[in-house]
């Protein structure tokens, strides 16, 4: 990959194949989660990290939350995932992002990020795998990848703030 930079009033990268696919997968894979008939999906750790209770000590409240805010943050995540997977080039090459589509892929890849790090079991002593040959270390391997492409996007959006001052 080479890391996000400004180029004028866009932030562009480049993906090989083999990254893109990833996130195309990536995002197969969160799409089925958040679309996912929520009776069928109750207690899942991704889908409570993903769509937070809002309130852990009282669990009527924390079911008003969930009515109150629950289709929207999944309508929202929905059109970040279309957003990122139109700006995606399937068979890798460059990716170009205006302002609002740097900002779905922030949002994007912090999800992606949330779900596989619950499903890893990410913490903040949690190291890059030794070896990335078996699956757990491949997994791993995808999220510090992912953590590199958001903080390349992060700094990209930074210098072009700091350029407008």
């Amino acid at each position: 990959m080479r890391p996000f930079r400004r180029r004028g009033d866009e932030l562009v990268a480049r993906l090989v194949d083999a990254e893109a696919g990833i996130v195309g997968l990536l995002l197969d894979q969160l799409e089925q989660l958040l679309s996912a008939d929520p009776d069928d999906s109750g207690g899942d750790p991704v889908l409570e990290r993903l769509l937070p209770p809002g309130n852990t000590a009282d669990p009527e409240i924390a079911a008003d939350y969930r009515d109150l805010t629950e289709a929207g943050l999944r309508s929202g995540k929905a059109d970040d995932l279309a957003m990122v997977r139109a700006t995606l080039p399937p068979e890798g090459g460059e990716v170009r992002l205006d302002d609002d589509q740097a900002r779905a892929w922030l949002r994007t890849t912090n999800d992606l990020r949330l779900a596989l790090g619950t499903r890893l079991g990410v913490t903040a002593d949690t190291e890059p795998p030794d070896d990335p040959a078996d699956e757990e270390g491949s997994q791993l391997a995808v999220y510090y990848w992912l953590t590199a492409v958001q903080g390349s996007l992060v700094d990209a959006l930074a210098a072009g703030r700091a350029g407008r001052r």
